[in-house]
């Protein structure tokens, strides 16, 4: 997962900020978290930040004390592991996230509702059935993880 910018957080906030109260609450914090692969539970979050919601700095920090942090020493980690084998374990990692009904494939719904909850994804942009179609290589309309591969690797299958 890469380091985030600070306008990429700013986006990622007023994507879950449902309400537009200025404040993420646990809940949806959890519900993130969950989805990029960070399991924790939600009793969890309200004990270790000791509220039920964050404002943008707040979230901010958070991510930079937390996350990017466990990014950071999970990196330190990965050194001795072969590059290839850490490569094929992050793309299984980002498969996860964006199979929402953990069926095996990804479908334009699902890539769409994944983009668009993180702020990476604008309507005017098109559609995500043709990019999925890029790469659909068995003409499904959906993607299995091979099909995945090569779209987050940028070849064609």
């Amino acid at each position: 997962m890469p380091h985030l910018s600070y306008g990429d957080l700013q986006r990622i906030f007023k994507k879950l900020d449902l309400n537009g109260d200025g404040y993420v609450s646990i809940s949806e914090l959890h519900w993130v978290l969950d989805r990029v692969g960070i399991w924790t539970s939600q009793e969890e979050l309200e004990y270790t930040l000791e509220r039920d919601n964050l404002d943008l700095e707040e979230f901010i920090r958070f991510y930079d004390e937390s996350i990017a942090a466990k990014i950071r020493s999970d990196g330190e980690d990965d050194e001795a592991e072969d590059d290839e084998e850490r490569d094929r374990l992050d793309l299984v990692e980002a498969f996860k996230v964006f199979d929402l009904n953990n069926d095996g494939f990804i479908s334009s719904e699902e890539l769409q509702s994944v983009l668009s909850r993180l702020g990476l994804w604008e309507e005017s942009k098109g559609d995500c059935r043709s990019m999925i179609r890029k790469f659909d290589t068995n003409s499904d309309g959906l993607l299995d993880f091979e099909e995945f591969k090569a779209m987050m690797l940028l070849t064609t299958p």
